[in-house]
């Protein structure tokens, strides 16, 4: 088949690649720096399988800046455009789906479109009434930033939110393009898939939140955080896995998805999942109050990122403390190789990483990492098993 895609950050850069294998893809995304980048066979995420794939002779895919002719040549348009949480409307901003759809359809009013950003639950249906077409189909993506094209090529499972004709060819393309050997297929009505990608993201904030507060109990009582872990994990039904203590979830996905399904609550009786947000507000309260403890007068933070190897500080959790600590009078410098930048949030950036251990009192690290072992002593973490 042939394939548009328009939107190339991590999933509609691994969705176009992992297409690309068999079917024929044409990608757009609204920057031209990307399109240049892309189309010289150079990623510009940090995610190992993309490099590995652009490199590749076997593809089938040309990177394109000319958004009519992307629209001409698809059977399907995928979409995967940024759909952030807007925190004044209490709900997903969706036009960059909505831009796509119209501009699209002005161009080809038959056009067939597979929807892989995150929206809320119901908005589907809202759009097929509100375009008069049936030829919207969402199709939640379930990646890990860093790993998106790994998980695309051995997913979980695959999930189509129709039951039409439609449906069963986008899975059946999806199956044939990945390199697992048996993957689940559920074909659902377009609402439910939706609930289950905001329910999927949130019970896996509610995971990383659980173990948070456990830390903090094993904190404040002066316990052993690794022991207790442990032992709570050696249960089945619980599991030793995604239980590493950290300053709070952050990244592209769980805060903005635990705040949405939070505002499709908004007439059901709950009390988890409004809990689990507030939870990751309260670690950052303790996180901060800890490194105060220790009175010092420069705190260095150590990496923005949200994890190890990673190039992603978009709502970080190590951002929330540092906005804290800033707020209590304490000077904070950053390091951060990343970073283009001599300031970031108001606070300097060093780029030499000697001179940034001895300026700093304190070193706060989500992750612990192998060039921090020589000021071991300076490091506050909550790294208990040295992993994400």
């Amino acid at each position: 088949m042939k394939i548009s895609v328009f939107g190339l950050g991590y999933v509609g850069l691994a969705n176009a690649l992992l297409l690309a294998q068999n079917e024929q893809v044409k990608a757009y995304d609204i920057i031209p720096e990307k399109i240049v980048r892309l189309q010289k066979k150079t990623s510009y995420l940090e995610d190992k399988e993309i490099q590995e794939f652009l490199l590749r002779e076997d593809l089938t895919i040309e990177f394109s800046h000319d958004f009519e002719s992307t629209v001409n040549f698809g059977d399907y348009l995928l979409i995967a455009t940024p759909t952030d949480y807007d925190e004044q409307k209490n709900y997903f901003n969706t036009e960059t789906v909505e831009n796509v759809i119209e501009k699209a359809l002005a161009i080809r009013p038959d056009a067939a479109f597979i929807i892989k950003s995150t929206v809320p639950v119901g908005y589907t249906e809202e759009l097929r009434k509100k375009y008069q077409t049936n030829k919207i189909i969402f199709s939640p993506e379930f990646l890990r930033e860093n790993n998106a094209l790994q998980d695309n090529l051995y997913p979980s499972r695959i999930i189509v939110g129709s039951r039409s004709e439609q449906a069963k060819e986008i899975a059946t393309m999806f199956l044939k393009n990945a390199h697992a050997a048996e993957i689940p297929v559920l074909l659902t009505h377009s609402t439910e898939a939706e609930a289950i990608k905001l329910f999927s993201n949130t019970y896996l904030a509610l995971r990383v939140a659980y173990f948070n507060e456990l830390d903090s109990y094993a904190e404040t009582r002066g316990l052993d955080t690794g022991q207790i872990i442990e032992g709570v994990g050696l249960d089945p039904r619980i599991g030793s896995h995604y239980n590493n203590p950290s300053f709070g979830y952050g990244g592209y996905c769980l805060p903005k998805d635990t705040k949405q399904l939070r505002a499709n609550y908004e007439e059901v009786p709950s009390n988890i999942i409004g809990a689990i947000v507030d939870a990751n507000t309260t670690r950052k309260d303790f996180i901060a109050e800890q490194i105060l403890a220790l009175k010092p007068q420069i705190v260095g933070i150590y990496r923005l990122t949200m994890k190890t190897n990673s190039d992603n500080f978009r709502y970080s959790s190590i951002q929330g403390v540092m906005k804290r600590l800033k707020a209590k009078g304490i000077e904070v410098v950053v390091f951060e190789p990343t970073l283009d930048k001599s300031e970031f949030l108001c606070s300097k950036v060093i780029k030499n990483f000697d001179e940034f251990k001895s300026l700093s009192d304190v070193i706060v690290s989500n992750r612990f990492e192998a060039e921090l072992q020589t000021v071991k002593e300076k490091v506050y973490t909550r790294d208990i098993f040295g992993e994400d």
